[in-house]
């Protein structure tokens, strides 16, 4: 299918500039669509669930390599971010699969029932931005969560809201959009119970998962973290 794809472009392509033999303005209009057709191939390979694609236009880690990355990006990440672990605004971990994981409390991130980032988290995305920058062989998943009060379908929505305010700070800050993917879990994830405030406040959070890129294995760097609690 996605030969197919391609092939087609590649058709239209070929009929575009033949029809464009005689026309004075040929050069042109043949860039313009050679322009196109590189940009739906392109196109396709960010919006593909395909690992595969990510890694060739973003790059992959040999095997071997990838511990040695992941240890440099955690310290790196974890120097970044040290007055804000100090402060308990937010917890760095180390997951099985070698990808890192940054919970963020929604009281830091945001304001109440709200997806506008809090003026004050913003530095931190600062902080993440630029290591995400330099370590750039990997797929960064942000998930949103939130507590059990309202509705099962808003918070679901409100999880989605937050979850793309943050990526879309890392675009602004220039992550790479096809690095990024985007993803609330509303109410289903509790890190605590929901009867009380001091659990609920732990249940409203954000987490970044950021998962390498391994050659020939690009496919797990886009599968969604594993649920709370598994992989760590």
């Amino acid at each position: 299918m996605k030969t197919m794809r391609i092939l087609a472009v590649a058709a239209l392509l070929g009929t575009l500039v033949a029809c464009a033999a005689d026309d004075p303005n040929r050069r042109a209009k043949t860039g313009a669509a050679m322009g196109a057709v590189a940009g739906a191939v392109v196109g396709h390979q960010i919006n593909s669930s395909s690992g595969r694609y990510i890694g060739a236009i973003v790059g992959a880690l040999g095997g071997g390599a990838v511990g040695h990355y992941m240890d440099r990006q955690q310290q790196d990440m974890e120097a970044a971010l040290a007055e804000q672990q100090a402060a308990h605004d937010l917890e760095v971990q180390r997951l099985k699969d070698e990808s890192l994981k940054i919970s963020v409390p929604g009281e830091v991130s945001f304001g109440f029932d709200s997806a506008a980032l809090n003026p004050a988290f913003v530095p931190t995305l600062d902080s993440m931005a630029d290591v995400l920058r330099q370590y750039d062989k990997t797929v960064v998943h942000v998930v949103g969560h939130t507590d059990s009060v309202g509705s099962a379908a808003y918070n679901q929505q409100l999880s989605e809201r937050r979850a793309e305010s943050v990526a879309a700070a890392f675009r602004q800050r220039g992550v790479a959009p096809e690095r990024l993917r985007i993803e609330g879990r509303g109410q289903n994830e509790p890190r605590a119970s929901n009867d009380g405030e001091a659990g609920r406040q732990l249940n409203r959070r954000v987490d970044i998962v950021i998962r390498p890129i391994v050659e020939g294995q690009e496919e797990l760097s886009v599968q969604p973290p594993p649920p709370e609690g598994q992989g760590i």
